[in-house]
């Protein structure tokens, strides 16, 4: 039995091209003519004026934080349900993140929740985009214009998606990607910060750069950690940004596929094909076992690896985390949707390389368990 994986990218392009160039000129580093050139394409193709790439998804929220001078006491807000990057770049700073609950129907954050939890110490929000659809963006942005708060947009998953036909990525004061493996653009591990702030831009550089000063190096006025993206990454990268339209139009289709072939299960609810504002990317195909289902995500998971298909569980709730119960965060908060998420919610293998026979096949082993 031939094991299909959860995810497996596409790398059939001009990445082998562009990184033998890497190698014959001997640009390797952070100092290589493809990070410039793959900061320069990203940024334009989400309409920002710069770009600035990162070691990682995770580095390019954190650095997003600290260069809005988010510090201690001050309050993010942010969704319960997401991956804990999101809110470890708040707590590392002495921030503290405060948590809404999700939409049941498209599991981003309930935006009609913000507004309750801002206070004087509200700093930002963190409007992150989740597996597919975007969050309701306008409503974010009318609640930080009325308090005068920074939006951070965490656009990880979001590559090639767009919000009223405008792209993800754009909105905000400062928005971040990640090119991990199973994103729609890859670089293997990777991040990138965009923003039409030129001051904000140059901080960003600063703090992924251990704060050298600009005049002196060697000599620091601030503490920050080595964020440095590789002119391989970028290589690959560049390649991948080229074929970014097809590679969100097989990702539709792939999503058609499961949805048709998946539709008569009864004990499952499926990804919201679109809503008013957006037509759902999949970045991977979730499903939410439904209240006719006894089955746990995590029994699920496992009955599909027995009979050969890779599968991932749904991010687990910011205020069920142990390391935050443990600094006695969130204590005595309750968030059912994204409870509910994190414990029925599932995805199957969606990656840019799956065949229609993998499909086919994920499909049939999906009936035959559930």
């Amino acid at each position: 039995m031939d094991f299909i994986p959860v995810n497996e990218p596409l790398l059939n392009g001009n990445e082998k091209k562009y990184l033998c160039e890497c190698i014959d000129t001997g640009w390797i580093s952070s100092e290589g003519p493809f990070v410039k050139e793959f900061e320069a394409k990203m940024s334009a193709a989400v309409n920002r004026k710069y770009g600035i790439a990162v070691s990682n998804g995770t580095a390019a929220l954190e650095v997003a934080v600290q260069a809005l001078n988010i510090g201690e006491g001050d309050e993010v807000i942010m969704p319960a349900f997401t991956i804990i990057s999101c809110a470890m770049a708040v707590t590392k700073v002495g921030a503290v993140p405060v948590l809404i609950d999700s939409d049941a129907d498209t599991w981003n954050m309930n935006v009609d929740e913000i507004e309750s939890k801002i206070t004087s110490k509200t700093k930002a929000i963190m409007m992150v985009h989740l597996y597919g659809l975007p969050v309701e963006v306008d409503k974010v942005l009318g609640l930080a214009k009325k308090y005068n708060l920074k939006v951070i947009e965490d656009a990880a998953e979001m590559h090639g998606q767009t919000y009223n036909e405008k792209p993800c990525g754009s909105f905000g004061d400062i928005s971040t990607f990640s090119f991990y493996p199973n994103k729609h653009i890859t670089t293997g591990e990777g991040g990138m910060i965009v923003t039409d702030d030129e001051e904000l831009a140059e901080r960003c550089c600063m703090l992924r750069n251990l704060c050298f000063r600009k005049d002196i190096r060697y000599v620091h006025d601030e503490i920050s950690d080595n964020y440095r993206f590789t002119n391989l990454q970028a290589a690959v990268g560049l390649a991948q940004l080229e074929r970014l339209e097809e590679f969100v139009e097989k990702k539709r289709r792939i999503g058609r596929f499961y949805t048709e072939a998946l539709s008569d299960i009864k004990g499952i609810n499926l990804p919201v094909a679109a809503t008013g504002y957006a037509d759902n990317i999949y970045w991977v195909y979730g499903i939410v076992l439904n209240k006719e289902s006894s089955l746990t995500n995590r029994e699920v998971t496992k009955l599909l690896a027995q009979e050969g298909v890779g599968t991932r569980t749904f991010f687990w709730c910011m205020h069920e985390q142990p390391v935050y119960q443990k600094q006695g965060l969130f204590r005595n908060e309750r968030y059912k949707n994204a409870e509910y998420l994190a414990r029925k919610g599932f995805y199957i293998p969606s990656g840019l390389a799956l065949t229609e026979e993998q499909m086919k096949s994920v499909a049939d082993k999906l009936h035959k368990i559930l």
